[in-house]
């Protein structure tokens, strides 16, 4: 065992001669196994342990368990005490989600203290297996089908060349002890029904199926690596600027591996391909965007809160989200000539009564576009305009205190506020583009 752990450690180039590495050591065999097999192999090593206050006194024996065997091996101990179900409350999480992510957070902290070069884990062939089919169950991508990886950043899985057996043989042949988790024994959990019912069923029609599954796992993970360098190829082709045409998306897998960028959940990639020859107009939400199947594409932007109306007083310069604003009125003189810049507009100064507000285009407005007679809802402009649904919910307008629309910001100005022969006074609204941190 301890050659066949050593030749893994070099295939994936783990471990290196020199350098501090931590094991992370629960008491149980794995991780006994895992910190004498290093210790043997010459490896400079400190102990990680953590307990979650979840087993009332068994949780106190594995504690006290780790303190003598690394007092006994002169290995450094670093201990950590956590309230764990107080965090899962707290961040709304179950129970075994907390201590995942207590755990694997305390020993990067530890890591950058003592500057040590990587997390050594005990997770070995069958824990390995038990996560391809949890995958399996749930439903998955390639890379779920590559069960669990020997590296993942910092943190080192030495043990999964070997299975639970080959572990505690291998601890029975040194007479070295260890602790067991009485949890892992009850069926109450995914990962437990998994390895206490299903496993066992699969070892009896073949006994050398977690090895087998474990093979077909690392040649996954060539399969995945083959698949990252095609995806991410289309993507870079397909993907410009949150756009994707829908003639592009030629997989529903293409799309998933898009969206998964973007932190659209699975399901999202089904349901949006389903709906490519749909009519326009439907909307997708992940936690940080949005995703609009509008005519010829997808339109993906991260998520915006709608900005709140502001009141313009009088004539000055307003900073509205990521506009400046100028507002100024003047008198009309023999040369005048009415602004035709997009982001710059000239009104009849009189027609328009103060205060102004500025705020985002609401369901039911209407104006009457400049050189046009009746007036016009706002969206259907837009609509006639090619503009998307985003585009619309970006919309800005400038009213007067009668509630009149002068303005569609970047596009028109209201037909009953325009420069004529009898115009005296003219009020000269214009933006420019800032940035957020001015």
């Amino acid at each position: 065992m301890l050659n066949d752990v050593r030749r893994y450690i070099a295939r994936h180039r783990l471990l290196a001669g020199n350098g501090k590495y931590i094991v992370a050591l629960s008491g149980g065999a794995d991780s006994v196994a895992l910190l004498l097999l290093l210790l043997d192999m010459g490896y400079e090593v400190e102990a990680a342990h953590c307990n979650f206050k979840l087993r009332g006194d068994e949780s106190d024996r594995d504690e006290a368990f780790v303190r003598e065997l690394c007092e006994n091996r002169g290995v450094a101990l670093h201990l950590v005490h956590f309230d764990t179900r107080a965090y899962a409350e707290l961040h709304k999480v179950s129970i075994e989600m907390a201590a995942r992510q207590l755990r694997y957070a305390y020993f990067e902290q530890l890591r950058r203290d003592i500057d040590a070069r990587g997390i050594c884990v005990a997770h070995h062939r069958e824990d390995s297996v038990e996560t391809l089919l949890i995958n399996l169950i749930r439903g998955t991508g390639v890379h779920g089908l590559c069960g669990i990886r020997p590296r993942n950043g910092y943190i080192l899985r030495p043990l999964l060349c070997v299975g639970r057996k080959e572990i505690t043989d291998y601890l029975a042949s040194k007479q070295q002890p260890y602790v067991t988790d009485s949890t892992n024994l009850v069926d109450d959990v995914v990962r437990n029904k998994v390895r206490l019912n299903i496993l066992p069923l699969l070892r009896d029609i073949n006994q050398g199926v977690v090895g087998n599954i474990q093979a077909t796992a690392e040649r996954m993970a060539e399969v995945a690596a083959i698949y990252d360098q095609a995806v991410s190829e289309a993507k870079r082709r397909v993907v410009n600027e949150g756009k994707v045409r829908k003639a592009d998306v030629t997989s529903e897998s293409l799309l998933f591996e898009i969206l998964r960028d973007y932190g659209f959940p699975p399901p999202v990639a089904g349901q949006v391909f389903s709906r490519l020859d749909a009519p326009p107009g439907r909307v997708f939400s992940s936690p940080t965007h949005d995703l609009l199947i509008d005519r010829d594409c997808l339109i993906i932007e991260p998520c915006e809160e709608l900005p709140h109306p502001m009141r313009i007083p009088e004539c000055g310069i307003y900073i509205y989200g990521k506009l400046r604003l100028r507002f100024e009125v003047n008198t009309i003189g023999g040369s005048f000539s009415p602004s035709r810049a997009k982001n710059a507009v000239s009104i009849d100064g009189y027609a328009a009564r103060f205060p102004l507000i500025i705020r985002p285009a609401a369901e039911g407005d209407r104006f009457t576009p400049f050189g046009m007679r009746g007036s016009k809802l706002v969206s259907d402009y837009l609509t006639d305009r090619k503009r998307t649904l985003f585009d619309k919910r970006r919309q800005l307008v400038v009213t007067d205190a009668g509630n009149r629309i002068l303005w569609l910001v970047g596009e028109r100005i209201d037909n009953r506020f325009r420069i004529t022969q009898e115009t005296k006074q003219v009020l000269n609204i214009s933006y420019e583009s800032i940035c957020s941190t001015d």
